[in-house]
């Protein structure tokens, strides 16, 4: 598979799954009771705004490959038609950024590098 024929928002749309999840299951283990409990602390994860938060650290700690980075990019600068309801436009196109990563790297079978990353952003 050629992960650079793939569009860039079809990346996302399958990293997005798998970033959820891991956040899920991370929040999940941290025992925090309730569901609702569990849901209001996802949005520090998951919100569109937190995520280009996590891009941005994550860009400046300089831990990205090459290929990361081109996939990164790609979404970034990708045209989107739709309009984000609760995010500016530069920090969804950052979430849609992360969310490819994750969707790129799930799809070249690289889940030790979703777990280092994952590690890098909740700060394990």
């Amino acid at each position: 598979m050629n992960i650079n024929e793939i569009n860039a928002l079809v990346l996302a749309y399958i990293g997005d799954a798998v970033y959820e999840l891991k956040v899920r299951k991370y929040l999940i283990d941290m025992k925090l009771g309730s569901v609702n409990n569990l849901q209001n602390k996802s949005v520090d994860y998951v919100s569109a705004n937190s995520q280009a938060k996590i891009l941005d650290r994550l860009l400046d700690m300089k831990i990205f490959t090459n290929e990361e980075l081109n996939t990164i990019n790609r979404a970034k600068n990708h045209k989107s038609v739709s309009k984000p309801k609760s995010a500016s436009a530069i920090s969804y196109k950052k979430a849609t950024a992360l969310e490819a990563l994750f969707g790129m790297l799930y799809l070249t079978n690289r889940n030790d590098r979703i777990d280092e990353i994952f590690r890098i952003i909740v700060g394990d």
